[in-house]
């Protein structure tokens, strides 16, 4: 009963539009967006980094969605030493360690953005421009900008709609985007 009301809801505001000749846009249907759950139980102290990355990523683009431990599409791992990177099994998969020696250099919550943008799909650009998030820790130790460039976000958006190549689906390891921590002679 419900259903058929609906229907005779829609029928009538349609006759009445059509005769007052108003024009009312028929939007394209939402796409579905691709929800990648990530685990912060092994992110330690950058868990909260985590999920404000995680916040970033899902307000600059559209068909997907980051969701914090309902699944383990994305696993975040603290560690010491061996600089932070990503390892992308495919798009969208895969693990981001965060190392608390780097992250005490540059900024975690850059660090934890850049690294999830590889597992979304993104190069490392080394150009040293602190506006491109994945220009990584090339962009100094001052850069301190954690959000994607409308580039960078489009590229993911695009990604998850299904417009991708072999090579941004590819099992792929990201390092050296942040300079290993120089230990001080003593």
């Amino acid at each position: 009963m419900t259903s058929r009301l609906s229907r005779l809801a829609v029928a009538l505001v349609a006759t009445a539009t059509a005769t007052l000749g108003v024009t009312v846009a028929n939007p394209a249907p939402a796409s579905a967006a691709m929800t990648i759950c990530y685990n912060t139980s092994q992110a330690g102290n950058y868990a909260g980094t985590a999920n404000q990355a995680a916040s970033i990523w899902n307000n600059a683009t559209v068909n997907l969605t980051l969701s914090a431990n309902c699944g383990s599409n994305l696993r975040i791992y603290q560690i010491t030493g061996g600089g932070s990177y990503a390892v992308r099994t495919s798009l969208g998969n895969g693990r981001v360690y965060i190392d608390t020696q780097q992250a005490a250099q540059y900024s975690p919550l850059r660090i934890m953005t850049h690294e999830i943008g590889h597992i979304l799909g993104l190069p490392d650009n080394y150009n040293g421009n602190c506006s491109l998030l994945m220009s990584g820790g090339s962009a100094g130790t001052s850069c301190t900008n954690p959000y994607p460039s409308s580039a960078e976000a489009s590229r993911v958006s695009n990604l998850f709609a299904g417009t991708f190549s072999a090579t941004d689906r590819s099992s792929q390891v990201f390092r050296d985007s942040w300079p290993n921590v120089l230990t001080p002679v003593g």
